[in-house]
């Protein structure tokens, strides 16, 4: 059974670029909009790993870490962002990973495989 990655992104393009790149790479990859939509996915679906943006509207996506976490703290998050400045906000702290977002995903497939390693999931 793959692992199943859940995407969370407000903008469109971004998730289906990273669901063509990381069911390429195996995973089974469910998308969400916003951090309510993620919420639920977490929630009814259940997912191994979540891939978060940041600057989103309604709810950021740090709040949306804070309630995933509070959810399930045991589930692994990466915070993806395309400001870097973030990286030394206190409440991102509670992310498993930060990654500056790029069109190159190089980054993010590494940090993926490494979270799996660690947690041994």
């Amino acid at each position: 059974m793959s692992l199943r990655v859940l995407v969370v992104d407000d903008e469109e393009n971004i998730r289906l670029l990273y669901k063509e790149e990381l069911t390429e790479e195996g995973y089974d990859v469910v998308l969400a909009e916003s951090g309510y939509e993620a919420l639920d996915i977490v929630k009814e679906q259940g997912v191994d790993l979540v891939v978060l943006d940041i600057k989103m509207p309604k709810i950021d996506g740090i709040e949306t870490l804070r309630l995933l976490k509070d959810e399930s703290r045991d589930l692994p998050v990466i915070l993806c962002s395309a400001y870097g400045q973030y990286k030394q906000d206190f409440c991102t702290w509670a992310s498993d990973a930060y990654i500056v977002k790029t069109a190159d995903l190089t980054e993010l497939k590494a940090t993926i495989k490494n979270i799996i390693k660690e947690k041994n999931i």
